[in-house]
This record gives C-alpha cells, sequence and structure tokens, in this order.
C-alpha cells in the first residue's frame, strides 16, 4: 500500500509540475504577446506623432508663407506711396521752374523793352539835336 500512496504523490508531484510548466509557458507566451501588442501601439504612437509634427510643421510653414507674402503687399505699398510722392515732388518742382523760366522771360522782355525805348528816346534826342543845329 504504501507504494500505491508514494506512486500516487509521485503522480500528483508530476502533474503538478507539468500544470506549473504549462502555467509558466502560457504566461511568458501572454507576456510576449502583450509585449508585443505594446510595441506595435508605440509604433501606431510614433507614427501619430510625426503626423502631427508633419501637420504642425506644415502650418507653421504657411504661417511664415502668408507673413512672408504681408510684408512683401506692405514694402510694395510703401514703395508705390514713395514713389508717388517723389512724382507729386516732382511735378512741384517742374510748375515752380516752369513759373520762375516765365518771370524770367517776363523779366527779360520788359529789361528789353525798356532798352529799346531808351535807346529811341536817345535816337530821337539825337535827330532833335542834330536839326537844331542845322538851323
Amino acid at each position: 500500500m504504501k507504494k500505491v500512496i508514494l506512486s500516487s504523490v509521485l503522480m500528483l508531484a508530476l502533474s503538478i509540475s507539468f500544470v506549473s510548466c504549462r502555467d509558466a509557458a502560457d504566461k511568458a507566451k501572454s507576456a510576449t504577446d502583450e509585449a508585443g501588442a505594446a510595441m506595435e501601439q508605440a509604433g501606431e504612437d510614433a507614427k501619430e506623432m510625426g503626423a502631427e509634427a508633419m501637420e504642425d510643421a506644415k502650418e507653421a510653414g504657411s504661417e511664415a508663407m502668408e507673413q512672408a507674402e504681408e510684408a512683401g503687399e506692405e514694402i510694395k505699398a510703401g514703395a508705390e506711396d514713395a514713389a508717388n510722392d517723389l512724382k507729386s515732388k516732382a511735378e512741384e518742382a517742374g510748375e515752380d521752374i516752369k513759373e520762375k523760366a516765365n518771370e524770367a522771360a517776363g523779366d527779360v522782355k520788359d529789361a528789353a523793352n525798356d532798352a529799346a525805348d531808351k535807346a529811341k528816346d536817345a535816337a530821337n534826342s539825337a535827330a532833335d539835336k542834330a536839326k537844331a543845329a542845322v538851323n
């Protein structure tokens, strides 16, 4: 009977060790599956973060382009204003020059007329003196 009991105990011990080995193998497989799933999730998360980073970079690039366009438009508007101011001042200067030239021409004309009148008066006076001397 001792043999039967000892054999039974031995069989029980062997079955428990097989069961615990099977449990350990199942746990290892489960842990491996969980680790694989975690790595897969980490890969997907990294992929999403990369996509978000690309989207953020595109938005930043778009904003920079918009700001550059606005700055270009402001520079263009400033240049147009400066050109218009320069044109107005050039026109004013041209009008001033034309006005001064007309005044100078009028002054020269008046001086020439005065000189002609004086020459005429002098010629008439000389003619009158010559007549008087002849008479």
